[in-house]
């Protein structure tokens, strides 16, 4: 997900093929970093943001719960240990969620926790959208976050249950309770038939998929 704005881009999650993603979509800057957990096909993309920090005097701040910031740190810890190199490596600093909202040049996020099977993570408010992937259920306190929204994201991989992600119908009740104008499922897999599911849903559902370009009303 790349939000731009304000002459600005923020991207929630590095995933693994953010590269192919980036080309695509003719990126040519990055601001910000947030990342919703640290499962690698959320992370294992972060090096190769590496381009966008040549000709920045400051680092890109990566946005995280400390969980997420700790595997980070781990995983790629060449890029914040400090250490000589004569070799580039991302140009990154980590910021630790703790559940208040911030805001990032001129725009509130509002970070928004996520039951992910046994696990937890992280979805985005950001002005009138929100933006909430991988998770089985969203908590009482979390959905009192997410109204009044123009654009809803929303966990919805398939009919079945699945013990760490939302089913199409769950979400559909999300969206019924939360009644944002417009809603998209995202992190769907191959059991949904992209245009038979469509049929079946309310003309304010859609599925998502690469490359979807949409404006935010009051975003502003």
């Amino acid at each position: 997900m790349l939000l731009q704005f304000a002459g600005r881009a923020v991207l929630i999650d590095t995933t693994p093929d953010f590269r192919q993603q980036a080309l695509r979509a003719r990126m040519d800057r990055l601001d910000a970093i947030l990342l919703t957990h640290e499962h690698a096909d959320h992370i294992m993309g972060l090096d190769d943001v590496r381009p966008f920090g040549f000709h920045r005097r400051d680092p890109i701040p990566v946005y995280g719960s400390e969980q997420t910031i700790e595997a980070v740190e781990r995983c790629f810890r060449y890029a914040f240990d400090g250490a000589a190199t004569e070799s580039s490596r991302p140009k990154l600093s980590t910021a630790r969620l703790n559940g208040e909202s911030f805001d990032l040049f001129g725009l509130s996020f509002q970070p928004v926790p996520l039951r992910h099977g046994r696990g937890a993570s992280l979805g985005f408010r950001f002005g009138n959208a929100a933006y909430l992937t991988d998770h089985s259920e969203i908590p009482p306190e979390s959905l009192d976050m997410l109204h009044g929204l123009d654009v809803l994201f929303l966990d919805a991989l398939r009919h079945k249950p699945h013990p760490t992600h939302s089913t199409v119908e769950r979400s559909r009740r999300y969206v019924e309770q939360l009644a944002p104008r417009r809603a998209f499922f995202t992190h769907i897999c191959h059991d949904l038939a992209h245009a038979r599911t469509e049929e079946l849903l309310p003309a304010n559902i859609r599925l998502a998929y690469d490359g979807l370009e949409i404006d935010v009303e009051g975003a502003d």
